[in-house]
């Protein structure tokens, strides 16, 4: 079996040669740079990236108003008691469209997608409380209309994802610039958060746009921008407020996505969830309740790609009894938005 340097060699090299010709090494950079801190003045970057500000702020509207990336304020909605699951749900062929399109619709979902030949959804749910998993998971969704099935996985503990990004791991920008863009950590602060409408209505408007403006988010919420900053502070210290960037991976040679559902022994399933995590191909990884208890989303440039991470990679994990893959036909919704 090849080294795991030998592998991420030839993994670069492939992705490399498979970008996306409407996007250039600035725009991967630039990527990145947003990835490392989503609100970083333009003129920061610019002066890490060698460039003018202009350009900067020129390229990151370019790359907005096409819908290519995209910074906006994640919320861990677990810090605030919220139950998230990975739900599969099987359908007649001619029912499974609609039915994406309904749950995508929904504002508790994220990342609906048709994969199995298109008779099969997933989908990631937030439920806030028992009582609304009970009316989806039993009540709502077996009932709906030629959905012939449905299986709930409750979300564990993620290894990878929220605030994580793959543009951080396709790396377009070397040790020392990532250094010199790296904001100051923010000290953890424990203990419950309470959110009154003023909060809310300030994680809407970082949830579509996470650069707007300090005296904008004071417009939309009634403060002062002193008390939106220290606010917006509190609020990433909790862990509640995270920044991501919603990327076209195509700007970095990634065109297909498939889902994976592992069964590992609980004795390495940790081991085995950081090393996945650690994969360059790895855009999503938790442990789950379930059928099977580690579950992740991969991306490669093509089924080639795909078959090679599968035969080295995850070959070389040996707590793993069972894989199922499930390639992405469609995308319905990605993280907060219809695709």
């Amino acid at each position: 079996m090849e080294s795991d340097s030998a592998y991420a060699s030839a993994h670069t090299s492939a992705c490399d040669s498979a970008c996306d010709s409407d996007y250039d090494d600035l725009d991967r950079r630039l990527v990145h740079a947003l990835q490392i801190d989503g609100r970083a003045p333009f003129n920061a970057i610019a002066e890490v990236l060698g460039v003018s500000d202009r350009t900067v702020a020129r390229r990151y509207a370019r790359l907005r108003s096409a819908g290519a990336v995209r910074v906006l304020g994640g919320v861990d909605s677990t810090a605030l008691g919220a139950v998230l699951w990975f739900l599969r749900v099987r359908c007649a062929p001619a029912a499974s469209l609609p039915v994406a399109e309904a749950l995508a619709r929904r504002p508790d979902t994220s990342w609906v997608s048709l994969h199995s030949g298109g008779t099969e959804i997933s989908c990631v749910v937030r439920t806030e409380s028992e009582a609304d998993s009970e009316a989806l998971l039993l009540a709502k969704l077996p009932r709906t209309p030629r959905v012939e099935g449905v299986t709930a996985h409750s979300v564990l503990h993620a290894f990878y994802g929220g605030p994580d990004n793959l543009a951080g791991k396709f790396g377009a920008l070397d040790a020392e610039e990532v250094e010199r863009l790296r904001p100051p950590p923010v000290p953890p602060r424990p203990g419950p958060v309470r959110l009154d409408d003023g909060d809310r209505k300030l994680l809407a408007l970082l949830a579509t746009d996470g650069r707007a403006g300090f005296e904008q988010l004071a417009a939309a919420t009634g403060w002062s921008a002193t008390t939106v900053r220290r606010r917006t502070a509190e609020l990433r210290a909790h862990g509640l407020l995270y920044l991501d960037v919603d990327v076209d991976l195509r700007m970095f040679g990634v065109h297909a996505r498939t889902l994976l559902w592992l069964s590992v022994a609980p004795a390495h399933l940790e081991e085995t969830g950081r090393a996945l995590a650690g994969h360059p191909e790895i855009a999503f990884a938790a442990a789950t309740t379930g059928p099977t208890n580690l579950y992740a989303s991969v991306v490669c440039a093509n089924q080639r790609e795909l078959y090679r991470y599968l035969t080295t990679r995850i070959a070389a994990l040996p707590a793993i009894t069972h894989l199922e893959t499930a390639p992405v036909i469609r995308t319905v919704k990605q993280a907060g938005n219809r695709a």
